[in-house]
């Protein structure tokens, strides 16, 4: 029973992201904006992390959140391979590597939601012009504060924190990094080397990590600490 709801939990995510894209596609202003919040998103996380991204201990890892989570590239084709492998995952890989893929579903639905909202807040409020070429800390906050969604903002971050957790794990597993070495022939054979590559990446990132004695939990307890306090800044 655990295994299909794993199954049913990544394609039901995925289905939730799929149908926010198209609804947005349609609407050409609020896709604009949809690319300014997560643009915004991403250099505020730049200079939030600037820090550690500067080291090579934790660098790597908040290059693999940066880009793979909370970049505003198109994610579409590893999520359709996501979506269609998600039976697959489940056959092939241990039970860790399923979370980790039930959290991700998880996290890029929930991610994505709460984007679309900002861009419709933006949209509501009238505060972007034609030519706009990106947010400012003014707009990206009566955005926010105007959507609210505190508990949804907290949950985020506690999906983060939980994807974290899952990929430290599973750089634990005996024979993993075997086993997804040897997914990337059929992989490449089904189409679906997006998901292998990052699943690789994710791997490589928080084993190297992983290797110096608990710097994946300092990594994870600087992200909630430095989350949770711009979370109430942006809503006082």
């Amino acid at each position: 029973m655990e295994t299909v709801r794993g199954k049913q939990h990544i394609r039901q995510a995925l289905a939730e992201v799929e149908s926010l894209r198209s609804k947005v596609e349609e609407l050409p202003e609020h896709l604009l904006a949809l690319g300014l919040v997560k643009r915004y998103q991403c250099v505020r996380f730049e200079a939030t992390y600037s820090d550690l991204i500067s080291t090579s201990s934790y660098g790597p890892a908040c290059r693999f959140f940066l880009d793979e989570l909370y970049s505003p590239k198109d994610f579409s084709q590893r999520d359709a391979e996501f979506s269609r492998i998600a039976g697959t995952i489940e056959r092939i890989f241990p039970r860790s590597i399923v979370e980790v893929a039930c959290r991700l579903a998880e996290l890029h639905a929930l991610t994505e939601k709460l984007d679309v909202a900002m861009a419709a807040s933006i949209m509501e409020l009238q505060q972007l012009e034609a030519d706009t070429p990106y947010l400012n800390d003014a707009i990206y906050r009566a955005a926010w504060r105007h959507i609210g969604r505190t508990k949804e903002r907290r949950h985020q971050l506690e999906s983060v924190l939980l994807l974290g957790n899952s990929l430290g794990k599973v750089t634990k597993v005996p024979g993993i990094r075997f086993t997804l070495r040897a997914m990337r022939r059929p992989a490449a054979a089904a189409h679906l080397s997006n998901l292998q590559m990052f699943l690789e990446k994710g791997f490589d990132t928080f084993a190297a990590m992983a290797k110096r004695a608990e710097s994946v939990q300092h990594f994870l307890e600087v992200i909630e600490q430095r989350e949770s306090s711009w979370i109430e800044r942006m809503t006082q």
